[in-house]
């Protein structure tokens, strides 16, 4: 007996597959579209987690220097924040389908180049790369959800997404330090290649394809140009700004500022904007997408200076630094489901409050980790942590998206993912400043100490004003609220 879900909604037009109604989601098709939306957008979450955990064993064999270190973990994260929003834009305009499985094939080619780089530089150009194919497919995934499911099924949807994809990034350093211990760095890209085959043959045969037909006119490439130049240009002066002259630095800054400015006019003035501005009269929206900005960069910040700390400080080795963070993983595997149904009746505003506090307490247990630090600090503050993670995933992403008009669907995702990537990019980028370290000082344990524990200090208190941020920004949103801007309409 065939599926009523899976049945033909309307008679396509020529050249067309024939559109479906919204999958259940417990259909065959309902599962296999949600595993590979699933499995897509967490090979992209995975890469990025377990590139940290290779971090110093990377260092040492292509002999890089601590800002080498921060190119290689940020220039995945560097084209993918700029480029997420035009990812966003053309799922919206080409079809989410096309555009997922498209950045999942160009993801596949880039980390083959990452597996195969002499040298830092290649490396971490083919990084860039990578997060050209992330900045395509990650979007899309929120964006199918919401077309491909029905309404009622879609906050189980997406709390087992977001409940999934949290785990792929803890799970992360695991994998990665494992992969260290057995084969090598380059295995770690390589791994990528088998679940990317999957991803496209299982997208192209099952998942439906969508689009927002209201969408047209001439694509928003100034918005696309200025959002990349001033990311490129903001990590440049944050990662290497001090090691040139200051009256360049100071051009810099002002032409990025400039940058910033047009980029709103340009947005305000386009007919069909990269960002709709309009998005942002929303106060949840808005709210949710500061506090996406301040925890993920926190996130982002904590893992990287806790790998080297574990590695070169309290001597473990990249598996044991990888078994560390398990507890992450767990909490996650265990929590995230039921987390996703409290907030479904609690409302977002608790669970987005709670959680970076939770957080921010794991972050001040590890700010412990040092020289002869043995698994008992470590693991507690780590379960933390992951129980902190777990709480706050699940009701931002349903927060942004239910802040969202279903039109909206893929820039919404897409402003969320840039917002939560860059807030990880600026931190890792000025926080080794900031706490005093550069060049060679992250192989001195002394050094790497002073600045890890200043660290984590900064992070804390990150996520506790992010957690302020939703207690503020959230009030009157209740489980069954939904706030959701009209559609802007275009403007000449």
């Amino acid at each position: 007996m065939s599926d009523p879900t899976e049945s033909p909604a309307a008679s396509p037009r020529p050249g067309q597959r024939t559109p479906v109604a919204p999958y259940a989601r417990r259909s065959r098709r309902g599962l296999i579209t949600l595993a590979t939306v699933t499995l897509g957008s967490g090979i992209t979450m995975l890469d990025t987690t377990v590139v940290t955990i290779a971090l110093p064993t990377i260092g040492r064999e292509l002999t890089s220097s601590l800002d080498g270190l921060q190119w290689v973990n940020n220039g995945l994260t560097l084209s993918l924040s700029a480029l997420i929003l035009v990812g966003g834009s053309l799922g919206d305009r080409l079809g989410r389908r096309l555009v997922y499985l498209v950045g999942i094939a160009w993801f596949a080619l880039a980390s083959l180049a990452c597996a195969l780089a002499p040298a830092t530089g290649w490396l971490v150009a083919a990084r860039v790369l990578q997060g050209v194919g992330a900045a395509l497919l990650t979007p899309g995934a929120l964006a199918i959800i919401r077309s491909s499911f029905r309404e009622e099924d879609q906050p189980a949807v997406i709390g087992t997404w977001a409940g999934v994809s949290g785990i792929a990034v803890a799970i992360g350093p695991f994998l990665g330090g494992w992969i260290l211990d057995v084969l090598s760095w380059r295995w770690i890209f390589l791994a990528n290649l088998p679940l990317c085959v999957i991803v496209v043959l299982a997208g192209w045969t099952v998942v439906p394809e969508s689009r927002d037909e209201a969408a047209g006119g001439r694509f928003d490439l100034a918005g696309a140009g200025l959002t990349s130049v001033v990311l490129a240009a903001l990590t440049w002066v944050l990662i290497d700004g001090a090691q040139w002259p200051a009256l360049l630095v100071t051009v810099v800054a002002v032409a990025i500022a400039a940058g910033v400015v047009a980029f709103v006019l340009v947005e305000r003035r386009a007919h069909y904007p990269l960002v709709p501005l309009r998005l942002f009269s929303s106060r949840v929206f808005t709210s949710a997408n500061l506090m996406t900005f301040l925890v993920y960069g926190a996130l982002g910040a904590v893992l990287f200076f806790l790998v080297l700390q574990l590695q070169n400080t309290a001597g473990f080795s990249p598996r044991d630094s990888g078994l560390a963070t398990l507890p992450i993983t767990i909490t996650l595997m265990l929590l995230s489901a039921p987390m996703a149904t409290l907030a479904q009746r609690l409302g977002p505003r608790r669970p987005m409050t709670v959680g970076p506090m939770v957080v921010a307490v794991g972050v001040l247990i590890l700010s412990r980790v040092g020289a002869g630090s043995g698994w008992g600090s470590v693991l507690v503050g780590t379960s933390v942590f992951g129980l902190g993670l777990a709480v706050l995933v699940s009701p931002l992403t349903a927060a942004v998206l239910g802040a969202a008009p279903e039109q909206y669907a893929g820039a919404a995702s897409a402003i969320n993912n840039a917002v939560a990537r860059t807030g990880g990019l600026l931190a890792i980028a000025a926080l080794p400043a900031v706490v005093g370290l550069s060049g060679a000082d992250y192989r001195d344990p002394d050094l790497l100490t002073a600045g890890y524990r200043l660290a984590t200090y900064v992070t804390a208190a990150l996520l506790v004003l992010g957690g302020l941020v939703s207690w503020f920004g959230l009030r009157g949103t209740g489980p069954a609220a939904r706030h959701r801007p009209e559609a802007p309409t275009p403007t000449a």
